[in-house]
């Protein structure tokens, strides 16, 4: 499902047009963006949260060469599905 399938069947459950259902996801993502960029874990009842994780420097080396690489620390954006989530999907 792409965006524009996702926007129209959402419009239709909700009884929105289409340009006021893109304009609620387009505010809805802003928001959930905004929080992350502020390091503020995100929780939806029912489906899971997304949260920021910090990854430490490590040393990778490369196995071709043998060449050790120093890699730097890096935030990675994690999701946690809930359990009424994963019980839908067994």
């Amino acid at each position: 499902m792409n965006n524009k399938d996702f926007t129209s069947e959402l419009s239709k459950r909700l009884g929105y047009t289409i340009k006021d259902t893109s304009e609620l996801m387009t505010d809805v993502l802003s928001v959930l963006t905004q929080q992350l960029q502020e390091g503020n874990a995100i929780s939806v009842q029912g489906f899971g949260a997304f949260e920021l994780k910090k990854k430490a420097e490590r040393i990778s080396i490369n196995p071709v060469t043998k060449q050790r690489m120093l890699v730097p620390p890096k935030l990675v954006l994690t999701f946690k599905p809930s359990q009424i989530l994963k019980e839908k999907f067994k």
